[in-house]
């Protein structure tokens, strides 16, 4: 690339006609065609050294975290993704990284059939910085409040121990949301991006309820059991507090709870229920409080 027009007119290049799609990167704004539901509107911006360390991990892998983050947060409300703007700040010096980023972020917007409709980018004698919005649509959106003492928590996959690869590499549970939505009403919803305690945590707080969860029917991820080896923390505490397992964790009635165990749209795990208040994990019967670990952004 000899330059930020250069990588602009490379990019129209590379982007597909969308039927959505009025006006694609190359305008001071995009335009999208409106649907007929309420539309979401996430953001997330990776940082190299905080999120992913670029020299191990290569830039097209980062593209691909970089959305499937955002696709996941529409997942967890139960969206169809629709489109998703880029904005970077690329390290001086690095002709080709833009590009193979572009590429891990084309690969797995593909995946999904979303359109990349424009962004900003930018270069600076800094690391590798990335910031992504997505913006999706829900006809009856899925929240946090909506949990009740009595409702059952399952939860889309195993857990734990996402730093040996998972973190990287995981498809957004969309199509799992909208099986799920499609089959049951989800009181409310999550997906688990730091911790399954911190998350739950989120959805008891904002449902004003408690929670108990189920240590043996927590599914725990083989990599959980191979990191315990390196580190003082059990699988299971692996599980509960590892974070980017990007698994969607919800709430449903006890009659769409055993709905979801007789004939399951997608393979779920029942882990626990709420209840009235406190928060606690019951493993061998014996029932303790559970305190929330996982990632927390320090400013």
């Amino acid at each position: 690339m000899s330059g930020e027009f250069t990588f602009i007119d490379w990019i129209r290049g590379q982007t597909r006609p969308n039927t959505r799609v009025l006006i694609g990167p190359g305008d001071d704004c995009a335009a999208l065609s409106p649907g007929r539901s309420p539309w979401l509107i996430t953001t997330d911006m990776l940082m190299d050294g905080t999120d992913f360390v670029l020299a191990e991990v290569g830039p097209h892998r980062v593209g691909l975290k970089a959305m499937a983050v955002n696709l996941s947060d529409l997942a967890a409300m139960a969206g169809r993704p629709v489109g998703v703007v880029v904005s970077v700040a690329l390290p001086r010096g690095d002709d080709t990284l833009g590009r193979d980023l572009y590429h891990g972020l084309r690969e797995m917007a593909d995946s999904f059939g979303v359109p990349i409709v424009g962004g900003d980018t930018n270069s600076w004698a800094g690391p590798l910085v990335i910031s992504v919005t997505a913006f999706g649509e829900a006809e009856r959106p899925v929240r946090r409040n909506g949990a009740k003492p009595g409702d059952w928590l399952f939860v889309t996959g195993p857990l734990g121990g996402s730093i040996l690869g998972h973190h990287l590499d995981f498809t957004p549970r969309i199509a799992e949301a909208l099986r799920l939505h499609e089959t049951v009403d989800l009181h409310a919803m999550i997906d688990i991006s730091d911790g399954l305690s911190a998350d739950l945590h989120h959805i008891l707080e904002e449902s004003r309820c408690g929670a108990v969860l189920h240590a043996e029917a927590i599914p725990i991820a083989e990599a959980a059991r191979q990191l315990t080896q390196q580190s003082s923390k059990t699988p299971l505490e692996h599980a509960l507090g590892d974070g980017e397992d990007f698994e969607l964790v919800f709430a449903v009635s006890p009659e769409d709870g055993e709905k979801l165990l007789r004939e399951p749209p997608v393979q779920v795990w029942k882990i626990g229920e709420c209840v009235a208040d406190g928060y606690w994990i019951e493993e061998q019967k014996n029932r303790r409080p559970l305190v929330p670990t996982g990632w927390v952004h320090s400013l």
